[in-house]
């Protein structure tokens, strides 16, 4: 039963990872023509929400009416839709281990994926398009909708994670939100960085300076929002230690 069960698992990490890779093969060469499955959703979510119009112009993007911004290919997302994928599917493996899980899963995760991509791209666009005329002097356009898109995209991502977590321990009872994200940072974050920065670097962007310039950024936000988590798991692991050191409960 154990060899069946490991085959079984094999077989569902190949196809999670085989997805995923796919997927990035697909956005690496993937026009906005080839991307109006995600941009379509999201642009009509940004004309819901800001009362904007946007028309699509081929081989460019989502042009507004005025003609002050463009849902470009980069907008769409995709690189936030895999992580997701990624953390729910290979989340759901990680918690029921040994157990087998349901093939279904996989399908359930690739949902939950977009919907959330969707709305973190949605969010996204609306804050960059209610930050256009923001000037500062001690940080650029560029690099200001560089840092809003990471914060929002791994705040979402976050929430994601935390959301699935507390759905499968609410039966347990073992739901705490600081101490979970604490304990597990490491594996957020390695999934994280393996699509932002492990991929880039395997395909030589190693060479570029404007990519040692961007995975600094890349690096530090995450850390900064999960910051507060690790210090309340340091927090508490403490004092439980302490607790369990004089034979209290």
């Amino acid at each position: 039963m154990q060899l069946k069960q490991r085959i079984r698992t094999s077989a569902q990490l190949a196809t999670i990872l085989l997805a995923a890779y796919a997927l990035k093969s697909f956005y690496s060469a993937a026009g906005v023509n080839e991307l109006r499955w995600i941009l379509a959703p999201t642009t009509f979510l940004v004309e819901l929400i800001t009362g904007k119009q946007f028309f699509f112009e081929s081989q460019a993007g989502y042009m507004s009416g005025d003609h002050t911004f463009l849902i470009a290919a980069s907008c769409s997302g995709v690189n936030f839709l895999i992580i997701s994928f990624l953390v729910l599917a290979l989340g759901k493996i990680w918690r029921e281990w040994p157990k087998d899980i349901a093939w279904r899963s996989i399908p359930l995760a690739a949902v939950g994926a977009y919907v959330s991509t969707i709305a973190a791209n949605t969010t996204r666009i609306v804050v960059a398009l209610n930050s256009q005329n923001i000037k500062t002097s001690w940080i650029g356009h560029d690099e200001l909708h560089r840092v809003q898109g990471i914060v929002i995209y791994f705040g979402f991502l976050l929430a994601l994670f935390i959301a699935s977590e507390r759905s499968a321990a609410h039966d347990r009872g073992t739901w705490n939100s600081g101490s979970l994200i604490g304990r597990r940072s490491a594996y957020l974050l390695a999934i994280y960085y393996a699509v932002t920065l492990g991929i880039p670097l395997v395909r030589g962007s190693y060479r570029e300076s404007a990519f040692w310039e961007h995975s600094i950024v890349v690096v530090l936000i995450p850390l900064v929002l999960m910051l507060p988590f690790v210090i309340y798991y340091a927090i508490t692991s403490n004092r439980q230690t302490g607790l369990a050191s004089v034979g209290l409960p």
